[in-house]
């Protein structure tokens, strides 16, 4: 797409990612931010303090931009798997999370995506496409086994893109609903092995 420029993120991107986050999860993100606020204290605003941290899994540090003319047109949050995850671990997880975190948990050594949206605008453009690819030169760079992705099985556009890109199905758990989502099926765990002797471009 013309105009594309892809970047790493910044605090500044605070705000945009916490809307690419609820988008990618089609409202999942600011139901489970809900079960976390304060009293007063709305779910995007406890979305924006975690993007502005510099740590944990949802943090600016572990983000990309797409910008299309120097808008945000897209972003893909993601991190390496590095340790299997002790089963107590998982356990001790909310429910609403828990199939997430058991699915991740099957992909260890693999470069995790875990957030991919794209504005609406720019969709059917390429731009979902251009972010895994540069998340692959990171996996790569990175030496990880390969990528990793969890997509909802009846979100078939996101499907199709991710079979397109190379990925296939390793695992799947049934989604738990929270209020307003549209969706049933599964969480589904993709992932995409990096080829042997392959080099990061």
């Amino acid at each position: 797409m013309a105009g594309l420029v892809i970047r790493p993120a910044t605090r500044f991107d605070a705000m945009d990612l916490v809307a690419f986050v609820d988008m990618a999860g089609e409202g999942f993100a600011s139901h489970f931010w809900s079960t976390m606020a304060a009293a007063g204290q709305s779910p995007i605003e406890v979305g924006r303090s975690r993007a502005l941290r510099d740590t944990g899994s949802f943090s600016w540090r572990n983000a990309i931009i797409a910008e299309v003319d120097e808008l945000p047109a897209g972003a893909l949050i993601g991190y390496t798997i590095a340790d299997p995850v002790p089963q107590t671990e998982i356990d001790e997880t909310p429910e609403l999370v828990r199939p997430l975190a058991e699915l991740e948990a099957k992909a260890p050594g693999y470069w995790y995506v875990n957030v991919l949206a794209v504005h609406p605008e720019y969709r059917r453009h390429g731009v979902g496409a251009a972010l895994l690819a540069h998340a692959d030169a990171i996996g790569r760079a990175a030496g990880t086994k390969g990528m990793a992705i969890i997509v909802a099985s009846e979100n078939d556009r996101a499907v199709r893109l991710y079979i397109k890109s190379g990925y296939r199905e390793q695992a799947r758990l049934p989604i738990n609903p929270f209020p307003g989502y549209k969706r049933g099926g599964d969480w589904v765990l993709l992932t995409k092995p990096h080829q042997a002797g392959e080099a990061a471009s």
